[in-house]
């Protein structure tokens, strides 16, 4: 047996759904934990999960439950997250240090990706990635998410990243490495709860069924990549990017006047920009996460539905060879 195979626990559904070639949608733990507070946070969650099944997708949040990955939390473990306070987000490296400790974590997008594809789930929703922070040339701050498209077979539905980052430099660190970027039914490379980031995405596709033929294609061609997915938020979901670039602005030389640096410069900002906002980004940022998830369960949908035809097709060609 893997050694991996006792740390996993897979949700009887999600499991039932992969054995029958059915589309299922990894999300991750950490906005129950560390993006909203009770009871939104768990209500939020919760709608995610219900926006995937709106699409006929299956939904299987991961969270890390006494040292073991459960993929497909139950309500039940979502409102544990939601309510206990100090469970620690788990990225990518942190992960055989809380499995080996048998505690408890909430899964970051890396970290994520590394579950879904131990599961077997192709797609993973999540609003916003990580990026190239701002003054990363001198800091070095570079989000592990983007290292982790470099690593996993699982394609990514996100609304592109948060403006707080330094979008122009995420977009070249993912050219560099080979992460192809496309645009669903957009142009430009979108930024969370702002339709656009005023960057251009690499590539646009309108078709999911096109999508799905390149996602496999990417697959054979590189196995253990990601293939980055963008979706805008709706436009009366959508926050100004002017707006938010001024806030972000301002808060920043605050942070620097008051001594905030490291992990806790993010949290720093983005309150301040709720302030600005007059608490618009909160309500921005559910919206964001529901429109995404939805999105994420159409395309896995089309993305199975391809399989399955490719596999009738390919057993009828088998057939046919065997008649003649």
């Amino acid at each position: 047996m893997n050694m991996l195979e006792k740390y996993l626990v897979i949700n009887p559904e999600v499991q039932r759904a992969l054995d029958n070639g059915q589309a299922v949608v990894a999300l991750e733990s950490n906005v129950i934990t560390h993006g909203l507070d009770y009871p939104d946070n768990k209500r939020t969650a919760l709608a995610v999960e219900a926006a995937v099944r709106e699409s006929g997708a299956v939904p299987a949040t991961i969270g890390i439950i006494a040292g073991k990955i459960v993929v497909g939390m139950t309500v039940e473990q979502i409102e544990q997250f939601a309510t206990t306070a100090a469970i620690p987000k788990v990225s990518s490296r942190d992960l055989p240090i809380i499995l080996a400790q048998k505690g408890h974590g909430a899964t970051t997008v890396a970290s994520s990706l590394i579950a879904a594809e131990l599961a077997g789930i192709a797609f993973f929703s999540s609003a916003g990635i990580g990026g190239v922070h701002r003054g990363a040339q001198q800091t070095m701050d570079i989000s592990s998410d983007l290292i982790q498209f470099t690593r996993s077979k699982v394609a990514v539905v996100c609304a592109g990243a948060k403006n707080i980052l330094d979008l122009g430099l995420t977009l070249e660190f993912l050219e560099t490495h080979n992460v192809p970027v496309i645009a669903y039914q957009f142009d430009d490379f979108p930024a969370f709860y702002c339709r656009t980031s005023g960057f251009k995405a690499p590539q646009r596709l309108d078709d999911a069924e096109v999508l799905a033929e390149v996602i496999n294609l990417q697959w054979q061609l590189d196995p253990q990549r990601s293939v980055l997915i963008c979706t805008p938020t709706k436009e009366e979901d959508a926050i100004d990017s002017q707006e938010v670039s001024a806030a972000i602005a301002e808060a920043n030389a605050a942070a620097l006047d008051q001594g905030v640096s490291g992990n806790a410069v993010t949290k720093f900002i983005m309150k301040a920009i709720d302030r600005v906002t007059f608490g618009r980004s909160a309500a921005a940022n559910q919206a964001v996460l529901i429109n995404t998830a939805r999105t994420a369960g159409w395309l896995a949908v089309a993305h199975a539905r391809s399989n399955h035809i490719g596999c009738v097709n390919e057993q009828r060609e088998h057939i046919s060879r065997v008649q003649h």
